[in-house]
């Protein structure tokens, strides 16, 4: 399905065919990316007096109850709720369906930037300097959504337990450069914008949401952070219309799936 599309006046030309689907499938009982130690996500045959759930037990259809933690089972959407005392949830802050974006491959590295609590000598981080380098030539229509693929990349993320190997972060420099873009909606293919013992700080967080002393903030209300996402080496960075898509969870996070179309100007 070809459409032409227009952004600031500028005309496109989309394939809806030929989406890219940069999330990660959630295995229920199997190998599954995993953050903080939380129990993997789970799925199991309800059952009630004779009745189960499962065909291969007999059972008339399969009908199942399952368990999860978004925020550390795989590829989710959360909205400002997931820091602020305010019960914000993502149904009502994700409010835009197609995305202008860009897509930059960085490598995450030791750096002099900082970060709260300080930079501890093995820390691997995006840094503002890696972000300039990707971006000075990117085009502000698609700076909307910003994806973010770190390098090495490999299908490993995909079952990658986070305890065993520490994930990348963002220095403070390099968070309020995004910021200063304007880039409404942020995915990472790391668990967390933060470092994952950060004494409770959430720095990168609350500098994106600009969520000074956790306060809720109704003019970044509509910004999202997407996290442990997989950007296939097929897919080359540049520019994209991106289709962010969450289940209607009342919730400050929820699984999503983000799919990315290539665009091509007329």
């Amino acid at each position: 399905m070809r459409a032409e599309i227009e952004i600031d006046h500028k005309k496109y030309i989309v394939d809806f065919s030929k989406g890219r689907d940069i999330s990660i499938p959630l295995h229920f009982n199997s190998l599954q990316p995993n953050t903080y130690g939380v129990d993997i996500a789970t799925s199991k045959p309800y059952q009630d007096g004779k009745f189960i759930g499962d065909t291969r037990q007999g059972g008339p259809c399969n009908f199942e109850t399952y368990r999860f933690t978004p925020h550390c089972n795989g590829t989710h959407t959360e909205c400002i709720g997931h820091i602020t005392e305010e019960r914000i949830d993502i149904l009502s802050s994700l409010k835009e369906e197609m995305i202008a974006c860009t897509v930059i491959s960085i490598t995450p590295k030791k750096t002099t930037e900082s970060y709260i609590p300080n930079l501890q000598s093995q820390d691997l981080v995006i840094t503002k300097q890696a972000l300039e380098l990707e971006l000075k030539n990117a085009d502000p229509l698609f700076l909307n959504g910003l994806v973010i693929r770190t390098l090495p990349n490999d299908n490993s993320k995909k079952k990658r337990n986070y305890m065993k190997v520490p994930p990348p972060f963002f220095s403070i420099e390099a968070i309020e450069y995004v910021v200063s873009l304007g880039v409404q909606h942020l995915l990472v293919d790391s668990p967390s914008l933060d470092r994952l013992f950060d004494d409770g700080q959430l720095t990168a967080h609350n500098m994106f949401w600009e969520t000074k002393q956790k306060i809720f903030n109704t003019k970044t209300q509509h910004k999202t952070i997407t996290e442990m996402i997989f950007v296939p080496k097929e897919v080359k960075d540049g520019c994209y219309l991106l289709n962010l898509q969450v289940p209607a969870f009342v919730s400050d996070a929820a699984p999503s799936r983000p799919i990315l179309y290539q665009i091509n100007g007329l």
